[in-house]
């Protein structure tokens, strides 16, 4: 599925620039971009998710040890 990217001109002059430094295109440059946002936002999810985890199963040695 295509979609329109809309930029203003500071952005735009600014991927247009990293596009030219790396030798790729710009559509290049912002889609892996956005693929490296998802993959960090989608990591961000999974630590808070384990973590959370692991705080439940051991909240009273945690207290213990001070760690809460």
């Amino acid at each position: 599925m295509a979609m329109t990217l809309r930029l203003n001109d500071e952005d735009n002059d600014a991927l247009r620039a990293q596009a030219e430094a790396e030798g790729r295109s710009m559509q290049l440059v912002a889609h892996d971009a956005v693929r490296e946002y998802i993959r960090s936002r989608t990591a961000r999810a999974d630590v808070a998710r384990e973590t959370a985890w692991v705080v439940e199963q051991y909240r009273e040695a945690l207290e213990r040890l001070g760690a809460l």
